[in-house]
């Protein structure tokens, strides 16, 4: 019968190199998140989604399902500690994300008191864009709410409490940028008046269709499990005929849902926003995109990361 070698991993400060912990006997399957498990029990007020631990102290953080046997250590391993900080749940971040705009842009919308004029407190416009861009607004954070709860599967748990106040901030400050200047008294329609806006209203459905058949085209891959991962590929709903191009249509359609808005409402403010979202959506668009080629030889050639035969 053959003994079974077991693994000794010593854990390490990464700033200062002080060992915080030696850990016995740790079987060869045992994974990194099983290390942070009984790393925790030393430390507890250092949670297993609050721990970052690497090979080298300035490398890459080792990921939750790496094994332990499989890692470029001898049966003596040396793991370098980081404290990611405070951590919240994913659900949590988007809802905290979410909410924020959806009712920020609201507030301006009534017009409630001390924002505008007196005299327009609790008016409403005379334009009807300004109601049908509420409209849009608002059902797309109510959407993306609802993906949150009821759709999304999330491959990290947490994120830093630190990001989610910076990303409230982002949201929350350019929700209510745009609200003021679309419903501001001295707001003027779009030049091309009704036509300009039913056709971006158009768009705007049709993307937020779009994204919406994605997501579920996605959930429904990550339902599948670890082992039995595959790329997404398009199917019997029209929407997801886009992935035939590009590898995040996500985040296509969403572009295309902020590019109608700008169009809808004519606002410089909504444009400025879009074309902030478009360079973060096209950086994310192309890591995935280096990752499924990484990872499946057989990824369609054809496909780029965001725009179709661009981008």
């Amino acid at each position: 019968m053959s003994r079974t070698t077991f693994f000794e991993v010593e854990v390490l400060d990464a700033k200062t190199r002080e060992q915080l912990c030696f850990l016995d006997k740790v079987e060869p399957h045992s994974t990194v998140g099983d290390i942070k498990s009984l790393f925790h029990k030393s430390y507890p007020h250092w949670y297993p989604a609050r721990q970052a631990l690497k090979l080298d102290p300035k490398g890459k953080s080792l990921r939750d399902d790496e094994i332990l046997q499989n890692l470029p250590v001898g049966t003596t391993a040396t793991m370098y500690f980081k404290d990611l900080g405070p951590q919240l749940g994913w659900t949590m971040v988007f809802l905290a994300e979410y909410i924020g705009p959806l009712l920020s842009y609201l507030l301006f919308y009534f017009r409630i008191p001390y924002i505008y004029s007196n005299r327009y407190a609790l008016s409403s416009s005379p334009h009807p864009v300004v109601t049908l861009a509420c409209v849009c607004h608002t059902f797309h954070y109510t959407k993306r709410l609802i993906e949150t709860i009821f759709v999304h599967r999330f491959s990290h748990g947490t994120m830093p409490l630190r990001t989610i106040v910076k990303n409230c901030a982002y949201y929350w400050g350019f929700s209510a940028w745009l609200a003021y200047y679309i419903n501001h008294p001295l707001y003027t329609p779009p030049s091309y008046g009704e036509l300009q806006v039913n056709y971006a209203l158009i768009l705007f459905v049709m993307c937020e269709m779009g994204n919406f058949s994605i997501h579920l085209t996605l959930n429904k891959l990550r339902g599948d499990g670890p082992k039995g991962r595959r790329f997404p590929m398009p199917n019997k709903n029209p929407f997801t005929w886009l992935f035939f191009f590009v590898s995040c249509p996500n985040y296509t359609y969403e572009v295309g849902a902020w590019v109608s808005f700008s169009i809808m409402t004519q606002c410089l403010p909504v444009a400025f926003y879009t074309l902030l979202g478009f360079i973060q959506m096209t950086i994310w668009a192309k890591g995935k995109h280096r990752a499924y080629i990484r990872e499946f030889k057989d990824y369609p050639s054809l496909r780029v990361a965001i725009i179709p035969l661009i981008l």
